[in-house]
């Protein structure tokens, strides 16, 4: 039950470009290419991939990390 009141949240921040643990832009974080995805990792340590053929963002998978 839970788990369905954050989720919309963390989709719209996401839309929004924001970290959905702290807020923040995702452009403030650190960057490094990873294939055709570029990883960020949010300040406070939250891991995103940007995909720029579509412009989104959505959190990284534990394989994508390592």
């Amino acid at each position: 039950m839970f788990k369905n009141l954050i989720a919309p949240v963390q989709v719209w921040l996401l839309s929004q470009k924001r970290c959905v643990g702290c807020g923040t832009s995702l452009s403030l974080g650190s960057s490094k290419k990873v294939k055709s995805l570029e990883t960020i990792t949010c300040r406070c340590g939250r891991i995103f991939v940007h995909d720029p053929a579509k412009d989104s963002y959505r959190r990284a998978l534990i394989e994508e990390i390592k």
